[in-house]
C-alpha cells in the first residue's frame, strides 16, 4: 500500500496514519497490527544485534512512538553476556539490583540492514496474513446457521466452491439437492453448516439439503416468522423431495398457517421455487401429541390416535381408502410424520384395527379434522355461478332499497 508523508507531519503520526489506513483497508483490529509490528521489530533487532539477546519492542498507540528494551539476568559471573550481567554492572542501570533480579534498559534501535529489514517485512506480511484468517474465522463463525449468498467459482469433484465475499466456502456434491446442477458463474443461497479453523484459513461449509436451509428461508419469507409471532417447531426433510413443518402461533388472531403460505401462494411458492418443485406441507403444532401426530399425517384424514406417552408410540386409524395417502409413496409421508413428531407411528386402516386390543398405558383421542397445507394438492377452483333454469326468462331489476 502506497502513502505519502503529508508535509509538516513526524515520522511517528505518518506512521500511524499509515497504521489505520491498513486496518481500514484489510478489515484488521489495529492491535493486531501493531503486536505484528513489534515482533518484526524484535526479529530484526535480533538480526542486528545477536540473536540470543533478550530483546523487545514497545510501539506508544497514541503518539506512534517506538521503543526498544534489552533485559539481562543479574549474575555473580557472567557466562553469557547477551543475557546476562554481573551486580556492579546492573546498579548502574537499577541501583537497588540484586542477584536474581533482572534489569531492563531502552537501547537505540540503529539501522536495520536490507536483510534485517526483508525479513521484518515478511513478518509483518505474515501476521497481517494470520489476522485476516483470524478475523474470517470470528466473522463466519457468527454468522454459522445463517443463510449466504455467493457465485460458483470452479467445480471439483463433484464440489462446488462458492465465493461468498471474504473467503470461498465448500458446497459438496453430498450437501447438493439431487437437482441441483450448478456451473461456473451461477448465485446461488446456502446454509453456513459448519466452520472450522485450518491450517490456511477458515474453511466454510455450506449445505442446501439441511433443515435448517428451509428453516432460514421461511425466515426471509415471512415476517411473522423472522418477527416471532409465528414460531416453527419442528422440521422434517427430504431434500429435493418432500418436507413438513410444523408451525404455531402466538397470536390467537394471526393465523399460522395462511401467513407461511402468503396471499395466493405467493409466498409459498417462492420456497417451492427456490428449493426446485420441493414439495412442502405445513402442519400446525398442537401441545396434544395425538392431535399433532394427526397434523402431520396430513394430506390424509386421521379417525383417532393413540399415543403412548411414556415410550413415544402411537396407533394411528384412517379411513380404508386413506391408508395409502397416510403412508405416502414408499413410505415417505409416514416417515416424514414421524422424524417431525419425533414419535414413533404405526399406521393401520379402519377394516386393519377394527380388531385391535390397547393396552392400559395408550390414551386414545378421536380426530375431528386436522390443519394443513400441502404443495402436493392441487387448490380447489371455485365452482362456477348456477345458471337459472329457463335461460330464456328476462331478468328482473330489484328496486334499489
Amino acid at each position: 500500500m502506497a502513502v505519502r508523508k503529508k508535509r509538516g507531519a513526524s515520522n511517528e503520526i505518518f506512521l500511524l496514519d499509515a497504521l489505520k489506513d491498513l486496518c481500514t483497508e484489510r478489515d484488521i483490529p489495529p492491535e493486531l497490527l501493531f503486536t505484528a509490528i513489534e515482533e518484526a521489530l524484535v526479529f530484526a533487532c535480533k538480526k542486528t544485534s545477536g540473536a540470543d539477546k533478550n530483546i523487545s519492542v514497545e510501539i506508544d498507540r497514541d503518539n506512534g512512538t517506538f521503543h526498544v528494551r534489552e533485559s539481562r539476568d543479574v549474575v555473580k559471573n557472567v557466562t553469557n553476556p547477551n543475557r546476562e550481567i554481573n551486580l556492579l554492572d546492573a546498579r548502574r542501570i537499577n541501583p537497588e539490583a540484586k542477584v536474581g533480579d533482572v534489569v531492563t534498559k531502552e537501547v537505540p534501535a540503529g539501522d536495520f540492514g536490507r536483510i534485517a529489514a526483508q525479513a521484518a517485512k515478511q513478518v509483518v506480511m505474515q501476521k497481517i496474513r494470520e489476522a485476516e484468517r483470524i478475523v474470517v474465522y470470528d466473522e463466519f463463525t457468527d454468522h454459522a446457521n445463517d443463510l449466504v449468498n455467493g457465485s460458483v467459482i470452479r467445480i471439483e469433484d463433484g464440489n462446488a466452491i462458492v465465493d461468498i465475499g471474504k473467503t470461498e466456502a465448500i458446497l459438496t456434491a453430498d450437501e447438493m439437492m439431487p437437482q441441483d446442477n450448478f456451473q461456473i458463474g451461477d448465485r446461488i443461497k446456502a446454509y453456513v453448516a459448519e466452520v472450522r479453523k485450518i491450517g490456511k484459513g477458515p474453511q466454510v461449509y455450506l449445505s442446501r439439503t439441511h433443515p435448517n436451509f428451509l428453516r432460514r428461508l421461511f425466515e426471509m419469507a415471512v415476517p411473522e416468522v423472522q418477527e416471532g409471532i409465528i414460531a416453527i417447531k419442528a422440521i422434517a426433510r427430504e431434500a429435493g423431495a418432500r418436507a413438513k413443518i410444523a408451525v404455531t402461533s402466538k397470536d390467537e388472531n394471526i393465523d399460522a398457517i395462511g401467513s407461511c403460505v402468503g396471499q395466493h401462494g405467493i409466498r409459498i411458492q417462492n420456497l417451492v421455487d427456490e428449493l426446485g418443485d420441493e414439495k412442502i406441507d405445513i402442519v400446525l403444532w398442537d401441545n396434544d401429541p395425538a392431535i399433532f401426530i394427526a397434523n402431520a399425517l396430513s394430506p390424509s384424514k386421521v379417525m383417532r390416535v393413540a399415543v403412548n406417552e411414556l415410550d413415544k408410540v402411537s396407533r394411528v386409524v384412517v379411513p380404508n381408502n386413506q391408508l395409502s395417502l397416510a403412508i405416502g409413496k414408499e413410505g415417505q409421508n409416514a416417515r416424514l410424520a414421524a422424524r417431525l413428531t419425533g414419535w414413533k407411528i404405526d399406521i393401520k386402516s379402519k377394516s386393519q384395527a377394527k380388531d385391535d386390543v390397547l393396552d392400559s398405558d395408550f390414551r386414545v383421542s378421536k380426530i375431528k379434522g386436522s390443519r394443513f397445507f400441502s404443495s402436493t394438492l392441487k387448490p380447489k377452483q371455485p365452482k362456477p355461478p348456477k345458471q337459472p333454469k329457463n335461460s330464456n326468462a328476462e331478468q328482473v331489476e330489484q328496486p334499489a332499497e
